[in-house]
């Protein structure tokens, strides 16, 4: 299962928490600085259990102001 975890940081903390979030390589897959309502997007790789986790890890991070988790789905259209 895959997950996109948006995350809004305090003013000019964008490098410090990138760097923190770096370090936690158990399933995250890929940081990403980007534009937009947040500051960083991480790709998340497991299971509902150890992505809920890891969500709730980052907000211990004190610099984290916001999260707002994309948990991956299958839809069937029918095609």
């Amino acid at each position: 299962m895959h997950a996109l975890c948006l995350i809004a940081v305090k003013p000019g903390k964008v490098d410090s928490v990138v760097e923190i979030l770096q370090k936690k390589r158990k399933i995250v897959k890929q940081v990403m600085v980007v534009t937009g309502r947040a500051d960083i997007s991480v790709i998340l790789q497991g299971n509902m259990e150890q992505i809920n986790q890891m969500v709730i890890d980052f907000k211990k991070i004190k610099d984290i102001v916001t999260t707002e988790t994309l948990i991956e789905v299958e839809v069937d259209l029918g095609w």
